[in-house]
């Protein structure tokens, strides 16, 4: 690889040698000498260095004048633009990114000047046709009838680099150059150009000269420096042309507040699931949490002032702002930048203010057209719920009509205004209290009551209290029914004496968790009996000194370390056993169970851990324990308040 300081080396090597290849030019002005180099040595002036071998001067009233002297050369390009390869250099320049070049022919350029006649040359771009010597003369000629010298003006199409170069001399006269006008428009807004050409002997005017001119008369904003340098290049006479445009005052943008939730939540957004698009999950519900941003406000803008092109000053509006639109349980943060919800539950938009909901109307049943509801707060449904579908709520669920094969799960209370028949697959589970109608066929779990008028039909339910009937037609038939304080109602089993089970005195769910637990228990432990018997064998043949294959060894690591995790299972389920047998131990209540009507044969009645089977039909009756023994005793109406809506 090439290393920087032999470039350089490189560099100064030739350096010399491009000395040899240098002219001596003479002229009146050093401007004048670089242009006559610059078509001696067929380079633009920006890549000629040189070095002056006589300073000219003017001179006073022409005595004394003196010419320039120069020795022009090719300029050295920098080391570091130059890979040398042997004796080859590449330009790093040409390996530059380039835009996509577009076609154009060379174009020539005359001026007018002070200091004689200017010509300027363009190179072409892409497939663009060079520009000629006789195009050149042509348009000098347009403006000049002699004084051109052509081998000049030949050397100048030749080198085509956009640069200004005096090919000829004229008779100047100062007082015929171009005049210039100036017209305002457009409120001030926009300023035109109007330039007359020079007459005869006339410069036409300089960039200079045009932006003092403008300056004059009061244009000095927005001033279109290219739009003057086109001018300059090539000037259009007795043509407005604009050449300076005021800025417009910029109003500030109002503020906007942007909402995090779905102002049109009627758009269905279907789920798909294994493959499959689940209709029940339509998820119209947009919930929301306490302390969750509902919209965020984009604060007005300032207006930013404008100018004419006199420079006076154009006055902006600022943006306006706007109060954030909250309705009920939504504040505003602190910086007034954002809405809150205070409660969890349902965002909408209410009368154009956003507002959280603590309840959500379902305003008939619950099916395809709403799919399955998902709330933070409480649902009423003012129809039924149709079977298959669920209905979950951080709050309570009301249900002003029946419940199907359905799901229901609330973290409050769930009230049925008519009945749930569950057809052996309905869930309904409840925080706090349970009420309905009635109950047939389905597994109901209550943190604290289960309340029913008509009656309770081949139903598994559990309740952290009670389980109450009472109505003219309150009755318990058939399933099991557990809870921890009382089960009362008017009748308890049928006529034709299905068992009906019913337990009280204990904690039914941590019961059912014992059972499971233990259950566990016994599956981990027969796993781990079966891990022992197998490390066993393995080890019997170590002992009685056998060969023991590497699949083996192997193998008994593995056993080993199932080991381990198994007793480690063993000891956690232990332990939750173990705390559940000391609640159990610990509860105070010792339960009863009642009927005010009539208790039919097939009822299983059980208090804590005594056992009754009747078998003979009792009227208005209580079960209590008693000394371990399940006691029979004359009715006691339960003292529980029943009322929906009770605290």
């Amino acid at each position: 690889m090439v290393s920087l300081d032999q470039i350089q080396n490189f560099m100064r090597d030739q350096m010399e040698g491009d000395k040899e290849k240098g002219v001596n030019v003479s002229g009146d002005s050093l401007e004048d000498v670089l242009q006559q180099a610059s078509l001696e040595l067929g380079l633009p002036i920006k890549r000629i260095e040189y070095e002056v071998l006589e300073r000219g001067s003017r001179g006073m009233l022409g005595v004394g004048k003196k010419p320039y002297l120069i020795l022009a050369y090719p300029a050295r390009e920098r080391a570091e633009e130059v890979v040398a390869s042997g004796d080859v250099a590449i330009d790093l320049s040409l390996l530059a990114d380039q835009e996509e070049i577009r076609d154009r022919d060379g174009e020539v350029f005359v001026r007018l000047t002070p200091d004689g006649v200017m010509l300027k040359v363009t190179k072409p771009l892409g497939a663009g046709k060079r520009a000629v010597d006789r195009a050149a003369m042509e348009k000098l000629l347009e403006r000049v009838d002699d004084g051109i010298d052509k081998g000049r003006v030949a050397k100048v199409v030749k080198l085509a680099d956009g640069e200004f170069i005096k090919v000829g001399e004229y008779e100047y006269d100062p007082s015929a150059d171009a005049s210039l006008s100036v017209e305002l428009a457009d409120s001030e807004m926009k300023a035109y150009l109007m330039a007359y050409p020079p007459g005869e002997g006339g410069a036409d005017p300089s960039f200079e000269q045009i932006i003092s001119f403008l300056e004059m008369n009061d244009v000095r904003e927005g001033i279109d420096e290219d739009a003057v340098m086109r001018f300059v290049d090539d000037p259009i006479y007795r043509e407005a042309v604009l050449v300076a445009e005021g800025s417009p005052p910029n109003h500030g943008d109002d503020a906007i507040v942007r909402h995090s939730f779905d102002l049109d939540p009627g758009q269905v957004h279907l789920k798909e699931t294994d493959g499959r698009v689940d209709f029940k999950e339509l998820n119209l519900v947009q919930n929301v949490v306490q302390g969750q941003v509902l919209a965020r406000k984009d604060p007005a803008k300032r207006g930013e002032p404008g100018r004419t092109v006199t420079g006076k000053l154009l006055a902006a509006n600022d943006g306006k702002d706007t109060d954030m639109p909250i309705g009920k349980n939504v504040r505003v943060s602190d910086d007034g930048m954002s809405a809150i919800a205070e409660i969890n539950g349902q965002v909408v938009m209410n009368a154009g203010k956003i507002t959280v909901e603590p309840v959500h109307v379902i305003n008939g049943d619950v099916n395809l057209r709403t799919g399955n509801i998902l709330f933070l707060g409480t649902v009423l449904i003012k129809g039924n719920v149709d079977d298959g579908f669920t209905v979950k709520a951080a709050g309570n669920i009301e249900v002003m009509g029946n419940v199907g094969k359905s799901n229901l799960d609330a973290e409050g209370d769930i009230i049925v205004h008519q009945g749930i028949a569950g057809r052996n697959e309905g869930v309904v589970r409840a925080g706090r209290n349970i009420w309905a109608k009635f109950i047939e066929n389905a597994r109901v779990e209550s943190g604290d009551l289960v309340v029913v008028s008509d009656g309770i039909m081949n139903c598994a339910v559990l309740a952290d209290r009670k389980i109450i009937c009472r109505g003219k037609r309150a009755s318990i038939v058939g399933g099991q029914l557990k809870a921890v304080e009382e089960i009362d109602a008017k009748t308890l089993g049928s006529v034709a004496g299905g068992e009906t089970v019913l337990e009280v005195g204990y904690d039914p769910k941590r019961k059912e968790k014992l059972a499971s637990l233990e259950e566990k228990r016994e599956e981990f432990g027969a796993e781990l009996e079966d891990v022992k018997l197998n490390m066993g064998t393995i080890e019997n043949l170590i002992k009685s000194g056998r060969t023991v294959s590497d699949d083996k060894k192997a193998y008994y690591t593995d056993l080993k370390e199932k080991k381990v995790g198994l007793q480690a299972e063993v000891a956690g389920v232990d332990d939750e056993i173990e705390e559940i047998r000391d609640h159990l131990a610990s509860l105070k209540v010792t339960g009863r169970i009642s009927a005010s009507g009539t208790v039919y044969p097939g009822v299983r009645v059980s208090i804590k851990d005594a056992f009754l089977d009747v078998r003979n039909e009792f009227r208005a009756v209580t079960f209590v324990s008693d000394k371990g023994a399940v006691k029979v005793t004359k009715y006691e109406e339960s003292d529980e308040d029943v009322t929906i809506g009770r605290k």
